[in-house]
């Protein structure tokens, strides 16, 4: 494996999505006298937030106010999210979208020319901005043709990273591979902000894409930041059963039913929050994505879903909006249904299931992106600040990567603006990373290594079945089992693919690792939480106990694949725990 370098910035953004390139443009704006760059693994415009559809949430309108938000915000979370965080994301919300419409995101307007809005899940009140259903698109088209206009910002598309540089309890830069080459780099900074998104594809059925492989997450946690608040995994209820492809929150937000095979409105049996029965204004199918998950699954047990290859599934019917309000509102769902599953929701159908869409959890940071590594940050869907506690609400996240992306990009460019020094000896840390990577490149073990495939499909089986929608004490014991053997035979991969160009075999074997770590932090926090609360559903524990845990966990990496799990109180301002109630 090839070295050179380093080279030198003052603060590195690693991942090109919303949060990243929003805290390139914040550092810019603010401190236009730093060298800022952006590192990804894809281009810019393939990072995830493409795929968001829905809209993103800012109050707007003179019947919906800043405290409706928090209120929503805070009782989606189950309490589980830090008051003060939130009541400075629904202050700024506001101002995130307008600039936004002054960089020139299309939002659609109402015939009067005013920003329309549109119902989300969760929220007793409209105010969930939309660009049709391809929010994400062009959010992130507006974020990175803004940022294109700053000399100071450089980007380093398709590197892959693959360890943060820390030295003297400071991060001061990273460790990555540039994919077109295969050259190792140390690319130095002052300071780094890891906005790398989720990671979802831990699971075998999830709406995210192939990337979101937890790494900002793992290249934290192994640096000796803890991953906080792990256990809450949020299914969307309605992905396609196949391929895990979201139909968005929308298509239900417009008006679309969810029906089980029976072809019965089935969410009027549950218990959603809302008073019954359900206000003429508001659908039922708008309720929190937990419960409608939740839901989906007593069903099944009923035997009132509908079996089919890639499991059980209910419909989705949109077919009473009418081809026009489908055009209109939501043409992207229609497009995805003919392309992946040969029908077109105008007459016909929508097969759907919940499938992971979000984790609430991640790199533990403070307010403005901190984490406990000084010259460490952390936005977006990668970090916990926390806003979403134990569920979070549709809508909220492509604002939160607005808000707290400029936040951790102010708070990063005022360190690096100190202007401190690098340390000595980064060379060998550099060195040390090239050594290790060739050993993956020629493993000892030959012809008895392990597939890098086999072992994810193992992590795909075990993560479902252990630590779903579900749990129980046995079947978290069970997975957290399998995750600490597939991570010993991690250890017997080989990499038959020994080119430098392009590598996909070796980028797999990374992300897998990752996944593996994210993993393990996920199901201990799962255990230890003997409570039910949000998305994280224990059968053996079904009931919410606020005395021993409105607190937020705290996973440590132990090096054993058993990771320390400590607990933070929650930040309460204003609004003391409740029952969960929307519509009121």
């Amino acid at each position: 494996m090839a070295r050179y370098g380093p080279k030198e910035h003052d603060v590195l953004i690693v991942g090109g999505g919303a949060a990243g390139l929003r805290a390139s443009i914040a550092i810019t704006e603010n401190h236009p006298e730093l060298s800022v760059a952006v590192i990804s693994k894809v281009y810019p415009m393939r990072s995830h937030t493409v795929s968001a559809e829905g809209g993103a949430a800012a109050v707007i309108k003179d019947d919906d106010s800043l405290d409706d938000h928090a209120y929503d915000t805070i009782s989606g979370a189950d309490w589980l999210c830090d008051q003060d965080a939130v009541e400075a994301f629904v202050k700024e919300a506001p101002e995130e979208l307008l600039q936004l419409e002054h960089w020139g995101c299309p939002w659609n307007r109402e015939e009067d020319g005013n920003i329309a809005v549109r119902s989300f899940g969760g929220m007793k009140i409209k105010r969930t901005w939309f660009a049709a259903d391809k929010t994400g698109f062009h959010l992130l088209h507006t974020l990175f043709q803004t940022s294109m206009k700053y000399d100071p910002i450089q980007r380093y598309d398709e590197f892959f990273v693959t360890r943060l540089v820390v030295e003297d309890g400071r991060c001061q830069g990273v460790i990555a591979i540039e994919l077109a080459t295969g050259k190792l780099e140390f690319i130095a900074a002052r300071s780094v902000i890891l906005c790398t998104g989720g990671c979802g594809k831990i699971f075998p059925f999830t709406t995210n894409a192939n990337i979101k492989s937890g790494d900002g997450m793992a290249l934290a946690y192994r640096a000796g930041v803890p991953l906080k608040d792990m256990e809450f995994v949020q299914y969307h209820p309605t992905g396609l059963p196949f391929t895990g492809i979201l139909i968005t929150e929308a298509a239900r937000a417009e008006g679309g039913f969810l029906l089980n095979k029976e072809g019965y409105r089935y969410l009027q049996d549950y218990d959603l929050g809302e008073p019954k029965p359900y206000p003429v204004l508001r659908s039922m199918e708008l309720g929190p994505r937990d419960r409608l998950s939740q839901a989906f699954e007593k069903e099944k047990e009923k035997g009132r879903t509908i079996e089919g290859p890639y499991g059980d599934y209910v419909h989705l019917d949109l077919k009473h909006l009418g081809e026009r309000k489908i055009d209109e509102k939501i043409p992207f769902v229609r497009e995805l249904c003919r392309k992946y599953e040969n029908l077109d929701p105008a007459k016909e159908m929508i097969p759907v299931r919940p499938v992971v869409h979000y984790v609430m959890g991640g790199v533990h940071t403070d307010i403005n992106g901190a984490t406990p590594i000084e010259g460490l940050y952390s936005a977006g869907e990668a970090a916990c600040v926390s806003i979403n506690g134990a569920n979070r609400l549709g809508s909220n996240s492509l604002t939160e990567c607005l808000v707290f992306g400029a936040r951790a990009g102010k708070a990063a460019a005022e360190y690096a603006a100190g202007k401190k020094k690098f340390s000595d000896g980064l060379e060998k840390i550099v060195s040390d990373e090239g050594k290790r990577i060739e050993r993956m490149f020629f493993s000892e073990h030959g012809d008895q290594s392990e597939s890098i495939a086999g072992i994810r499909k193992e992590m795909h089986q075990a993560m479902e079945d252990g630590a779903g929608i579900y749990r129980t004490e046995d079947s978290l014991k069970s997975s957290e089992k399998t995750i600490k053997e597939l991570q010993e035979r991690l250890h017997r991969i080989s990499i038959q693919d020994h080119s430098y160009t392009f590598n996909t075999e070796l980028t797999s074997a990374f992300e897998l690792s990752y996944m593996l770590d994210v993993a393990e932090a996920i199901i201990r926090s799962a255990l230890q939480r003997t409570e039910s609360r949000g998305s994280h559903q224990r059968k053996d524990y079904p009931e919410r106990d606020d005395e021993q845990f409105l607190s937020h966990s705290l996973a440590y990496q132990t090096g054993d694949g058993t990771p320390r799990v400590e607990y933070q109180p929650v930040t309460i301002t204003r609004w003391p725990p409740g029952e969960r109630k929307y519509g009121q």
